[in-house]
């Protein structure tokens, strides 16, 4: 069965990074059958998996073809491992919302048979916090049904986070979506392994991994590669397929509580986050 998988976080945190590092571990530590869509205008979230090549988006292709005419075969790109891709890009800029290029994607690909049966999972890579209803719509409408949190120890990332987790609460009822855990992308900063430890255990969730950081990452992406690709013996290669592989074996999904801004302040003020 596959399984949906959406990945959220703050702007900036290596979301679309570790994505892609964790696709390619499943696809080449694991043998996984991977579908990566994209949810962000920007339209990075498959470019180290096809070699730095910019993907022409969804949303790009109907303007120029309109949806009768859109193939498959003219979104979807396939790269490292057999990985598929497809970005849903979004509307040209200072027009229109791009939520809506998130729906109107996500729904095409399904009518159009692009999820098949073979995959392991898809992933979707959302952008930011879940402030608009089209990025909300992977959570929203049942499109993913596991959900992990990409965040760091700084104090941004951890605010992203529990507002995910608030955006995540009002629809796991209606939609049955649920928190896998929080993973962390170190930025290295003091007690940032403490804090992801208790602010995951007040969220009732966990902290699935700490990724370390590791220049190798922004070395691979210079040759446009993930990781596993650039040289699959490195540590970090390791520590993304461990990540894989704790996704793959998890089976702690939960409703998350959500801290208030008053016990959020607390756990930021007693690490030494705040101004």
């Amino acid at each position: 069965m596959t399984r949906k998988v959406a990945i959220y976080g703050k702007g900036g945190i290596g979301k679309s990074t570790t994505t892609q590092n964790t696709a390619a571990a499943l696809a080449h530590f694991h043998d996984k059958k991977i579908f990566i869509h994209g949810c962000d205008p920007k339209a990075d979230s498959t470019r180290l998996i096809l070699g730095g090549k910019p993907q022409e988006t969804l949303m790009d292709v109907l303007r120029d073809h309109g949806a009768e005419k859109v193939t498959n075969d003219m979104v979807i790109k396939v790269g490292y491992k057999d990985i598929r891709c497809v970005e849903s890009g979004g509307p040209e800029p200072g027009v229109g919302c791009a939520g809506r290029g998130v729906i109107t994607a996500i729904d095409l690909m399904e009518e159009s048979g692009a999820y098949t049966d073979d995959l392991d999972f898809i992933f979707f890579d959302v952008l930011g916090d879940v402030v608009c209803g089209g990025f909300a719509m992977p959570i929203r409408d049942g499109k993913a049904e596991e959900v992990y949190i990409v965040a760091s120890g700084e104090m941004m990332a951890v605010y992203a986070a529990n507002n995910i987790c608030k955006g995540l609460v009002k629809y796991a009822k209606q939609s049955g979506v649920r928190l896998g855990g929080i993973i962390c992308n170190s930025r290295n900063v003091d007690g940032e392994l403490e804090l992801m430890q208790e602010f995951t255990a007040a969220l009732g969730t966990r902290m699935i991994h700490f990724v370390p950081r590791d220049n190798v990452v922004q070395k691979a992406e210079f040759n446009k590669k993930t990781v596993t690709e650039f040289d699959p013996g490195e540590n970090q290669a390791r520590e993304y397929s461990e990540l894989a592989r704790k996704i793959i074996e998890n089976e702690e999904f939960v409703i998350p509580k959500p801290l208030t801004m008053d016990q959020l302040e607390n756990m930021v003020v007693k690490y030494g986050l705040a101004d």
